[in-house]
């Protein structure tokens, strides 16, 4: 496949115009402002006439089989809303449950030019054969809660099954985790035997730390004053590479640890302004030096999955937080939304436009009133982009969206299950 005549993002964040982008099997091949000179044997020709190519977004935080309750937590501070309305309902999930609603999750991100995502959730068993099915990349876990040693747990064999069955399936396209949910769902041990066991197996670490002030405070009274933040690094959790889902509640000291771990920090603006959590200081975090991704934490506290839209609210809350109109730059934030994902997932040949790199895509319509004029296309694209000028998503060179179709997925089939679902759950909770 070749692009003609578009708009692309450098690997240096700057705007080329009129270039061509050619990819071979899955990779791209060819970046120029002139046509490449053996331009047929690209095949396919798309014209990009107002278009504009940009890599493709990650999910750095996700639980996409909880597209099952959009909508269904509405009001609610996080504690109530977990232990109100969502345990509650996933105590009903089954399997097909999770593979479907994990599939629609699939389908919406894929809509809205996401090519990957860091998934937590229930069954990795399932949402590996979604992710297998959906086409495109997924690092995915079961997330342990409890206590004791994690080898001991049923998720410790579900694990590794999917490592079996999974881990490095299709060239790398899916990744298998471990998780640990939370500080305030597990004890010692199983933190500590978790990270053990996640070192030995050579695998990646996904959890959830200081989503509140008060899972701060909680802990500090748990642990002799220890943060979670400090706590999971004492007990080696940080010593393999490790996603941290919000670190809305950091100081000074946790930010020295993040960093110095090389922990990413996956922030998610929009869930946690709707359950009142806070704002994460993402960009007190990129500016020492310490990585920061995008995540959604699902529709059910966001309650979309449209990446550029968490892009906005992701650049607009900072320069709020720092009082400063500046922070976070256009390119800073596109950076958090699709390298930094790739990077937490150990995707060196991820989330750059550039030769030798993973053809991993989205292209936007930017002809539409909504980017005119054009002063500045990459703050057009971040602040005037809309999710639905997404035309196309290719995930290592292959088509898995265009123009309102899904290759790889049956959408009718996928709404018809999840509504069954939806419904079954339903009725066992009445």
């Amino acid at each position: 496949m070749l692009f003609e005549n578009i708009s692309c993002i450098s690997p240096e964040y700057e705007v080329l115009t009129g270039a061509y982008v050619g990819i071979e099997g899955s990779r791209i091949s060819y970046v120029g402002c002139e046509p490449p000179p053996d331009r047929e044997k690209y095949g396919r020709s798309v014209d990009g006439r107002g278009k504009l190519l940009i890599p493709g977004f990650y999910d750095a935080h996700s639980h996409l089989a909880m597209s099952l309750m959009r909508g269904y937590g509405e009001g609610l501070a996080l504690q109530d809303w977990l232990n109100t309305r969502i345990f509650p309902f996933e105590a009903k999930l089954l399997p097909d449950d999770i593979y479907w609603g994990t599939l629609l999750g699939c389908a919406e991100l894929l809509r809205y030019g996401a090519v990957g995502c860091s998934d937590m959730y229930l069954d990795c068993l399932s949402a590996g054969r979604a992710f297998a099915d959906s086409g495109m990349k997924a690092s995915f876990s079961v997330c342990f809660t409890g206590g004791g040693d994690c080898r001991a747990l049923p998720r410790h064999a579900d694990t590794e099954e999917a490592v079996s069955r999974f881990h490095m399936l299709d060239d790398g396209r899916l990744r298998v985790d471990m998780s640990l949910h939370a500080e305030y769902t597990s004890d010692e041990a199983l933190a500590r035997s978790l990270a053990s066991v996640c070192a030995e197996a050579g695998l990646r670490m996904h959890v959830h730390v200081s989503e509140t002030e008060l899972e701060v405070r909680q802990c500090r009274e748990r642990h002799g004053g220890l943060s979670p933040v400090q706590y999971l690094s004492e007990c080696g959790l940080f010593d393999v590479p490790t996603t941290a889902a919000h670190c809305v509640a950091a100081d000074e000291k946790d930010m020295d640890i993040l960093r110095d771990k090389n922990v990413t920090v996956a922030s998610c603006p929009k869930s946690n302004l709707k359950l009142v959590s806070g704002i994460c200081p993402a960009a007190e975090f990129i500016r020492r030096g310490i990585n920061v991704a995008l995540g959604s934490d699902s529709v059910t506290s966001n309650n979309n999955l449209n990446m550029l839209e968490e892009a906005r609210f992701f650049s607009l809350l900072q320069k709020n937080l720092s009082g400063d109109p500046a922070a976070l730059s256009p390119a800073e934030t596109l950076r958090a939304a699709t390298r930094a994902g790739a990077l937490a997932q150990g995707r060196d040949d991820c989330g750059l436009i550039a030769p030798g790199y993973r053809a991993d895509l989205a292209m936007l319509d930017i002809s539409g009133v909504n980017w005119q004029p054009v002063h500045d296309l990459m703050n057009n694209l971040i602040y005037s982009g809309s999710g639905s000028d997404v035309c196309m998503t290719v995930v290592d060179g292959r088509i898995l969206y265009e123009n309102g179709a899904w290759p790889t997925l049956d959408m009718d089939e996928i709404l018809r299950q999840t509504e069954k679902s939806r419904l079954r759950i339903l009725s066992e909770l009445n």
